[in-house]
């Protein structure tokens, strides 16, 4: 019984040790802009999982008996552990530091939009070579994750009929102050992902910024 308690105080101390360096370190490697729906998302499956846990390991010791549940309980803990093995972690974190590389939008002093105007959407017009189009066109559809990640709500790729090599981008979002935000939200880990969609194109892509126009504007 000595033994059982001292385990018990052993393995409680290690696992609220064990949650404070995971929240901490869930909080330093999110950017500052996601930090706190990063750790949203991480609390909600944390403690969903362990909401969960409790009521299938309760039905089970409920029908099986507890002898049975914390058997059970030890060998997929085990098992669990032994996941490491065929599913590791990533042996480095990407580097999340800002990287304000997008040119602001030259806006014309009499249609200056309102923070709370839009949507807003956003066209990238590319000329890309014309042996590179398949490449291309996987190279934007990966990063197209960025665009979605940050603040847009639709997003597309178009090819021009009428001009083989032009492709044109297009994403809408929720107003003229979020896509402000979205030049704050590009990361040093988005480089290489925007280097190798440059790869295939020629000359700077050309950006346009157009604001949703009601008939009270």
């Amino acid at each position: 019984m000595t033994a059982l308690a001292a385990t018990m105080l052993i393995a409680g101390a290690a696992w609220i040790v064990f949650i404070s360096l995971v929240s901490a370190l869930v909080q330093s490697f999110a950017p500052d802009w996601v930090r706190a729906r990063v750790l949203a998302v991480f609390m909600l499956a944390f403690q969903g999982g362990l909401a969960a846990g409790s009521a299938f390991w309760g039905t089970v010791a409920a029908r099986e008996g507890i002898q049975s549940a914390l058997l059970w309980a030890g060998l997929g803990i085990m098992a669990t552990a032994a996941l490491g093995l065929v599913a590791k972690l990533p042996d480095h974190t990407a580097d999340v530091s800002p990287w304000n590389h997008w040119r602001m939008p030259a806006i014309v002093a009499d249609v200056r939009p309102e923070f709370d105007e839009g949507p807003v959407l956003v066209t990238v017009e590319y000329r890309v070579h014309r042996d590179r189009r398949s490449e291309f066109l996987d190279a934007i559809h990966t990063y197209s994750r960025v665009r979605r990640r940050d603040g847009a709500f639709r997003w597309g790729v178009y090819r021009d009929v009428e001009e083989a090599d032009r492709y044109v981008e297009t994403f809408l979002v929720s107003s003229w102050a979020e896509h402000l935000r979205q030049h704050e939200r590009s990361t040093n880990a988005d480089r290489d992902a925007e280097q190798r969609l440059q790869s295939y194109v020629t000359g700077e892509p050309s950006v346009r910024h157009l604001v949703s126009a009601d008939l009270q504007t």
